[in-house]
């Protein structure tokens, strides 16, 4: 015997996290809240869905979750819908950063390949040769003439 599903758990799992599939009554469902109340937080910007070519609003899963948030963070913790905006963007900019450090990670890696057989393709009798270079410190040399000349 299965338990309840969610609707938009069992989507989720059909379509693209941020594909917009829901119209504005069944997302409203979906996060327990007034059709009015998702075109209020549309029109303040907390939600921004999809759009069809007549201008109709459309929800992804992505977007009931962030609904479900959003009204998590007003009941339960107490946050205005002005501070709910900033974390909203402060965890996207979060999202956005750390998605960033992985691209440069992953290219870090990679140069780091590139690096290591570059250096395999030396032949043995150059590696002896080699010398490795200090990368320039932050050391201030101070230079004085001799006095006397």
């Amino acid at each position: 015997m299965t338990g309840p599903v969610d609707p938009a758990r069992g989507a989720a799992r059909s379509v693209a996290e941020d594909a917009p599939v829901f119209v504005i009554s069944v997302a409203a469902e979906l996060a327990g809240m007034h059709a009015q109340t998702l075109r209020q937080y549309d029109r303040l910007g907390l939600v921004s869905p999809g759009r069809t070519p007549g201008g109709g609003r459309r929800y992804s899963p992505r977007d009931v979750a962030l609904l479900r948030e959003v009204q998590r963070l007003s009941q339960e913790d107490g946050v205005n819908l002005a501070g709910i905006k900033r974390i909203i963007e402060l965890e996207s900019q979060v999202e956005a950063l750390q998605a960033r450090v992985h691209e440069l990670l992953a290219e870090l890696e990679h140069s780091e390949h590139r690096r290591m057989a570059a250096e395999a393709a030396v032949p043995a009798g150059y590696r002896a040769e080699l010398v490795p270079q200090r990368r320039p410190g932050n050391a201030l040399v101070v230079w004085r003439p001799r006095s006397g000349r």
